[in-house]
């Protein structure tokens, strides 16, 4: 489990940025989680892969146990904090899995690094920035600028929780996003949507592409051709009675998908 893990701390820059490791194998995977998340949002998965390949848990800066600087959260400052703790492992190459913002995060760590990335794996996150109006950007991250910011939180996160029976979870969920910084949260999603702030679409990529996203309007067929597009080794799932949370809804199927997806590509063993 992930009480079995061992944490570690690395300078990044001037700040320490927190992760643990787990778990044995030919193979590395890393996680990365969600905006305004911690690694936890992984726990259901290290039982899962432990014994496989040998798992790296992320905080991001400004999340969980890493330092909360105030800085502009870009996701290629992500990104550097990424390669930072793989450097600190003595990972030469690794299985990169982003959840939600997670998916950005480790796109525009294949653009800084292509060489230290076995494949490309995206848990229900954009590969490609949305295209957004500079006035539609600005409204969205307006909201979490505000003072009644919590208020507006906790509508979003239960948005993304729209199955029944998951309201334990989506609770708990929203308690550990809560405890983000608000400035944290905000410089986030400017890095994600502000209009001065780079996109991190790949053309073309060298590796496997692996995609798993909860079955929603957002998804259309324009975005699964773009996947299809990156590369040839490109694998792309659909999970069905989940919200954005789906590696903890349903945590088995989501495991055995994954699964099946790095097996397929010769990532882990049968």
């Amino acid at each position: 489990t992930l009480a079995n893990g061992k944490s570690h701390f690395v300078s990044y820059g001037t700040n320490k940025v927190h992760y643990v490791t787990v778990g044995r194998g030919r193979q590395t995977l890393v996680f990365v989680h969600c905006w305004a998340g911690n690694l936890d949002f992984w726990r259901a998965q290290v039982p899962a892969f432990a014994d496989q390949a040998r798992l790296i848990l992320i905080d991001l800066p400004g999340h969980g146990q890493s330092d909360k600087p105030h800085t502009a959260y870009t996701m290629d400052f992500f990104a550097g904090a990424v390669l930072a703790v793989m450097n600190d492992a003595h990972v030469d190459k690794a299985v990169l899995i982003g959840h939600s913002m997670g998916g950005p995060v480790i796109c525009s760590v294949y653009k800084q690094a292509p060489e230290k990335v076995t494949a490309l794996v995206s848990v229900d996150g954009q590969m490609r920035r949305p295209q957004w109006t500079p006035e539609d950007a600005e409204k969205f991250v307006a909201a979490f600028r505000a003072p009644d910011y919590r208020e507006h939180t906790s509508q979003f996160v239960g948005s993304l929780f729209p199955v029944p029976g998951t309201e334990a979870l989506r609770d708990q969920v929203l308690s550990e996003t809560l405890a983000t910084p608000q400035y944290v949260m905000v410089g986030a999603m400017e890095g994600m949507f502000g209009p001065l702030q780079p996109d991190w679409d790949l053309k073309k990529v060298n590796v496997p592409v692996l995609v798993i996203n909860a079955r929603g309007r957002q998804w259309d067929g324009s975005y699964e051709s773009y996947i299809h597009s990156l590369s040839a080794q490109t694998d792309y799932r659909m999970m069905d009675g989940v919200g954005h949370w789906l590696m903890l809804e349903k945590p088995g199927e989501f495991n055995a998908t994954l699964r099946e997806m790095l097996v397929k590509a010769d990532l882990i063993a049968k």
